[in-house]
């Protein structure tokens, strides 16, 4: 294993010049500045606000630094909090793990008598400041001198549900015993449902408060914050990506992307994830954290291309991230649901076809996958069931066909296909976007990092295991389909998959010299597998060159259409070699 100079802050930087508000006091001074130069007898300030933020600190930071006449607080004019919990239940659901994808709004968590008397005192107020605060808040404000969005990334967001910190939307139920409860609902519900009104109002909002951050709120004009998204879509750019421990984790990340070594292990790299990542934004000395799915929101068609965008909406289809199991130990077995399944079980419209890319592997990694020949499904499943109960575990090696696996293999796992890495593996995953969807089978009889089994979906798994997918079929379809496309002056171009039932194509390239690629008016997500550093160009000199580090993930937006990639930093004919995905069609 090799330490490189793995980037785990990546930023865009703003090309015009903007203030940047930080601290309490500094954001509140300018909120006050605003309202000065507004020249008017009374002022209506909002505050919205994304699921998870810390809604008393910010209320208590608004109250002692603004000292508003008059303060609402736009979840007291919610419904109560049973009539929401009977509302939002048929998504919610009582099963443990997975929920609905509501098609909820916002609107119909308020109770309109209460909005309408809100309303009044918001309009008896002659004098002095309004401030209106809360998610929806925007709904009981109905107009507004100053907006100002509390935004969330998601992963924080998940942080803040294992420490019991921050409720639900329109409940107070952080003291839930099992924090996955607090994320099954903000999949399921609360983001779905404030995801509709962040993009209804993206482009009214005044300032963008980054929240991420408990001690140091930052906050940056909206001007600013957009003219980051239109930069991001006209060239390569990174998310940040984020790592976790788990129960199965290894080392090999820890090693190779320069990772605190006191943690026990990293079990995820959560690498290419939009929906749950952060997109960092510099502006001047200070690094803004925005949720990257709002630059999905923001410019669909330039950064996911025309026909992405008509298959799949403002929607980011494409998933990258690591799956570290050196040292470590086997992943769960699972499977993910058939696309008429998650259709009808959980609303999603795809999913969660994968692959397994072998990064790096030490002399014995395996990967499960595919049925053995005259595999008994009654028998398989009744043995699954059975190790659930904590009787016989359960015997894989009866009923799973294992592969050798090494460097640079490529498995290709459609839904429907059992599988998992076994120990010693480093994957990079490569896979449609909802990744919530696994099934899991069997953890080998172990528990999770809070000490707790982790919840097995048999049922759900029994009803998509495709039984046909035995050792021949899997060879034939599934393991190193790898046939050469094109070669060149110092390049090579394969494709790696996906399986025919997969909408993701790969494509790798071994090079020692300059490629030539094309986006092929769909967006590209790239990842550098062999090669200490690569450069990043573009033809007409259109963005500034971008430099990629071994196992970096980088993303060239549709809009792009045309960009090199060559050795960059290393020595003359060392041979590199990426991995690109890119939707099908």
């Amino acid at each position: 294993m090799l330490t490189t100079k793995f980037n785990k802050t990546p930023y865009i930087e703003l090309i015009n010049s903007y203030n940047c508000y930080v601290g309490w006091k500094n954001i509140c001074d300018q909120i006050l500045e605003d309202v000065k130069d507004l020249k008017k007898t009374n002022s209506i300030i909002v505050i919205e606000c994304y699921q998870g933020v810390y809604y008393e600190q910010i209320q208590k930071a608004l109250l002692e630094n603004l000292s508003p006449e008059l303060f609402i607080n736009a979840e007291s004019c919610m419904h109560s909090e049973e009539f929401i919990r009977q509302m939002i239940y048929p998504d919610v659901t009582d099963d443990p793990v997975f929920g609905y994808l509501s098609r909820l709004n916002i609107n119909q968590y308020y109770d309109s008598n209460k909005i309408e008397k809100a309303q009044v005192q918001i309009k008896e107020q002659q004098k002095g400041l309004t401030i209106i605060f809360g998610s929806g808040a925007t709904l009981v404000a109905n107009s507004w001198d100053i907006l100002v969005y509390a935004d969330m990334a998601r992963w924080e967001i998940q942080q803040r549900m294992r420490k019991h910190e921050v409720d639900n939307t329109g409940v107070k139920n952080r003291d839930t015993k099992d924090w996955m409860l607090l994320y099954k609902q903000g999949f399921f519900v609360d983001w779905r449902v404030l995801d509709r009104l962040k993009r209804k109002i993206m482009d009214q909002v005044d300032y963008l408060l980054d929240t991420n951050n408990k001690e140091i709120p930052k906050m940056l004009p909206n001007t600013a914050v957009l003219e980051a998204y239109d930069i991001a879509v006209t060239r390569p750019f990174s998310v940040v990506p984020f790592f976790d421990p788990g129960p199965w984790g290894g080392q090999w990340m820890k090693e190779v992307c320069n990772l605190e070594k006191d943690i026990d292990n990293y079990a995820w790299c959560f690498n290419c994830i939009p929906e749950e990542n952060s997109l960092l934004v510099k502006c001047g000395e200070d690094i803004i954290e925005l949720p990257s799915i709002n630059l999905v929101f923001r410019h669909p068609k330039a950064l996911l291309g025309e026909s992405v965008h008509a298959r799949f909406g403002d929607e980011f289809p494409i998933r990258f991230d690591f799956l570290d199991t050196i040292d470590g130990g086997n992943l769960s077995l699972q499977v993910h649901p058939l696309t008429e399944y998650i259709q009808e079980k959980f609303g999603m419209h795809y999913t969660q076809d994968e692959s397994y890319y072998i990064l790096d592997a030490k002399k014995g990694a395996t990967v499960y996958l595919g049925l053995k020949d005259g595999v008994n499904p009654e028998e398989c499943i009744e043995d699954l069931k059975e190790a659930r109960k904590g009787g016989k575990p359960f015997d894989a090696k009866q009923h799973i066909e294992i592969w050798p696996a090494k460097k640079h293999d490529h498995f290709l796992i459609p839904a429907g296909t059992i599988h998992c890495s076994g120990k010693d593996s480093m994957v990079l995953e490569i896979s449609a976007t909802p990744y919530i969807f696994t099934f899991k089978l069997w953890d080998w009889g172990r528990v999770g990092i809070d000490g707790k089994p982790r919840p097995i979906n048999i049922e759900h798994g029994e009803n998509v295991i495709q039984w046909d997918r035995i050792a021949n079929w899997t060879k034939e379809n599934l393991v190193n389909r790898i046939e050469k496309i094109a070669e060149g002056d110092g390049w090579v171009e394969e494709r790696t998959g996906l399986h025919e039932r997969e909408f993701i194509e790969t494509r790798r390239h071994w090079f020692t010299k300059t490629t030539h690629h094309t986006t092929g008016g769909g967006v590209n997500v790239i990842a550098l597998v062999e090669g200490e550093q690569v450069i990043i160009e573009c033809p007409d000199n259109s963005f500034k060159p971008f430099i990629v580090n071994y196992a970096e993930i980088f993303i060239i937006p549709a809009n792009v259409k045309k960009y090199t990639i060559r050795p960059y930093g290393v020595s003359e004919g060392e041979k590199c070699g990426t991995v690109k995905a890119y939707v099908r069609f």
